[in-house]
């Protein structure tokens, strides 16, 4: 069989209904920077990337786009349908990360403390779903 050649994260990428209030809010809320905006024509899409150290989003307006169904803002409804569901970031102390989004404004979708590790979903300004990992170190 075939060896697979290694491969890296390179960015996750999201819907938004405003680029300017999702760029606003990712910034506000988790210290991203905007890297760059362009224009793609075959999808009639403005596009930003924004970045944190070598965490990269994509971020797409579409004009006419739908919403985001309420069943996809909160992370058990979501599961029951079919298609990518979110991006997991690590963070080292789940309660001192809840601490400082919560006083950013972050809205929080779920909270899971489990045996295998703790993380919380947030929902960002066009309400996609990003969930915050504390591993527990077995």
């Amino acid at each position: 069989m075939a060896r697979i050649p290694a491969f890296d994260f390179h960015h996750g990428g999201a819907s938004v209904p405003s680029l300017d209030d999702a760029i606003a809010w990712y910034g506000d809320v988790l210290d991203f920077k905007l890297e760059r905006r362009f224009h793609i024509a075959a999808a009639k899409a403005d596009v930003a990337i924004i970045r944190r150290g070598g965490i990269r989003f994509e971020l797409f307006e579409v004009a006419g786009a739908a919403l985001l169904p309420d069943a996809r803002r909160y992370p058990p409804s979501d599961l029951a349908t079919h298609g990518n569901k979110h991006v997991a970031l690590r963070i080292a102390d789940l309660e001192a990360f809840l601490a400082a989004v919560t006083a950013r404004g972050a809205d929080v979708a779920q909270v899971v403390r489990e045996a295998f590790g703790s993380s919380c979903f947030l929902r960002d300004c066009a309400g996609n779903l990003i969930e915050f990992v504390e591993e527990t170190v077995s």
